[in-house]
């Protein structure tokens, strides 16, 4: 099996910065697209942000400019660097990868555990 685990999260004042990690490790044989979800209390899973094998990347319009996603294929990590976080910020971010466990395996969606994020002055 293939596990992601989440670090990084904590509580912060508004305009203030953190970094997300993600860390793949398991059964792996490629990952595909790595990405970043958010949810906040009472509302649905959101995306925010995704990168491709090769490096291209996407954002949720309302992080563009502040967030910046990237990856090390060869560690199997992600991380999500998050600037001027507003209180609109706040959520539980999910990590997600989809990933190949052997040559012949289809893609399959792995999830972290998430980890908070909370900005507050």
């Amino acid at each position: 099996q293939v596990q992601l685990v989440e670090s990084g999260g904590g509580l912060v004042q508004p305009g203030g910065s953190l970094r997300l990690s993600c860390a793949a490790s398991g059964s792996i044989f490629s990952i595909n697209a790595m990405a970043w979800y958010r949810q906040a209390p009472g509302k649905q899973r959101e995306f925010v942000a995704v990168i491709s094998a090769n490096g291209n990347t996407n954002y949720a319009d309302s992080v563009k400019g502040r967030f910046t996603i990237s990856r090390e294929n060869a560690k199997n990590t992600a991380a999500l660097q998050m600037n001027n976080l507003k209180p609109e910020d706040t959520a539980v971010y999910y990590c997600n990868a989809g990933v190949r466990t052997s040559y012949t395996s289809m893609v399959q969606s792995f999830w972290g555990q998430g980890t908070q994020v909370t900005v507050s002055s």
